[in-house]
Parts: structure tokens; sequence; C-alpha cells
């Protein structure tokens, strides 16, 4: 299921939103202007590797990518999400809330793989906070998914309740089978890391919302 749009208006222009994307769109050209030696010494260097794990990977990392897929995933769900969190938070508080959840996300890989030796990248476990604080949020915001039906797609609207509990039902069985199997060693997606930015991001939005009249900011309900 891949969400199309949602019917939750913002009501500033998602500034901060929109930078994160375009330096994620940045980096990411840099990363493929480069031979493959250079780029493969880039993310090792920048990308965050448990067994020698640093501080500041935590924040470099997220801004890398691992293929245009990968990049394009993430910044789709991001803006659709992320505008109404930046619009409640406020350009600042969103900012660090986003970098809190990355980086949270980052210490929850860390805590299931330290001795991993494979680079951690890509912004989900931020984006990952970003869908945990809309489904505290905006529970009953209606979301346009496709939906793919055998060789058909259609769309369909759902509850974003229901498609954010899915997703993140579905990194936490990913995540025990990865465990089962020791496969987050091998490489692959970062499931855990998926769910800590998400549970930290429902947390830490009602912390720091910023306090408006509830008429300027209540959720629109179909």
């Amino acid at each position: 299921m891949i969400p199309l749009r949602d019917s939750q208006p913002s009501l500033n222009k998602p500034v901060v939103t929109g930078c994160l994307i375009a330096i994620n769109v940045f980096v990411f050209l840099f990363e493929v202007s480069l031979d493959a030696y250079s780029r493969d010494l880039f993310v090792h260097v920048y990308g965050m590797v448990p067994a020698r794990f640093e501080w500041s990977s935590l924040i470099t990392s997220m801004f890398l990518h691992g293929g245009w897929m990968h990049l394009i995933g993430n910044m789709w769900f991001l803006w659709i999400f992320g505008d109404n969190i930046e619009d409640i938070l406020g350009r600042w508080r969103y900012l660090l809330f986003y970098l809190a959840c990355g980086a949270a996300a980052g210490l929850t890989h860390y805590a299931f793989n330290a001795d991993s030796r494979i680079p951690t990248v890509g912004a989900s476990g931020a984006i990952a906070g970003v869908m945990g604080a809309y489904l505290r949020r905006f529970p009953h915001s209606r979301i346009v998914t496709l939906l793919p039906l055998f060789i058909f797609f259609t769309t369909i609207e759902l509850p974003a309740y229901w498609l954010l509990m899915y997703w993140f039902v579905l990194q936490l069985f990913s995540g025990v089978g990865d465990l089962s199997r020791a496969g987050v060693r091998e490489g692959g997606v970062a499931w855990w890391a998926h769910a800590g930015g998400f549970v930290l991001g429902a947390l830490l939005v009602g912390v720091m919302e910023q306090k408006r009249p509830y008429s300027t900011r209540r959720e629109l309900n179909w």
C-alpha cells in the first residue's frame, strides 16, 4: 500500500519539510556523482556503523540513502506526513523533533546490532517519528492509498490510524523475524530503527506541540 495524499490541510507552508527534502536530494546527488570506491568510503565515514559507533553519525547517516527508490520512498512519506507535524510544532521545534527521532532510531538499531560493521543510512527513522506523531495527532485523517490488486491498481481512503498502525506492526514483526535469523547483521532494512523512531515521535509530539487554540488545530473528520 502506497499513501498518495492525506485529507488534513496545513495552515502554513512546510518550509522545514521542503528544506529537509532538498538537503537529502542534494546529498544523494553528490553520492551518485562519486566513483564506486569514493562512494563506499563516503558511506562508511558518514553512515552509522554500530561496531565503531560515533555520536555524530546519528545525524549524518539520516541524510544518506542507499539508492533512488530508498530516497524517493522516504521523501514521499515525509512530504505527505511532515507538513502537518511541522504545522503543529512550529519550524524550529519540528527540526529538533525530526533530528531527535532520527537519532533515537539510530540508537535503537545500535542496541540490537552493536557488533555490526554494515553502515546504516537513511531518513527512515526520522520519518517514522513523523508518522508516529501523525498517528497520535491526526488518527482520523483520511489517507488516499494506492492498493495493488494482482496486476491492477486501485485507490482507497483509509483512516490514518489503520494505515500507520499496520505499518508499525509490520516493522515489529519484521524486526522479530530478522532477529530470529540474525538477518539484520547481514544488511537490509533496519526494522527496529523504524520502530524506535515511531515510538519516540508518538511520545514526543505531545510534549513539543505548541499551545494554540484548539479551534485552529482541530483534526478534520470525514
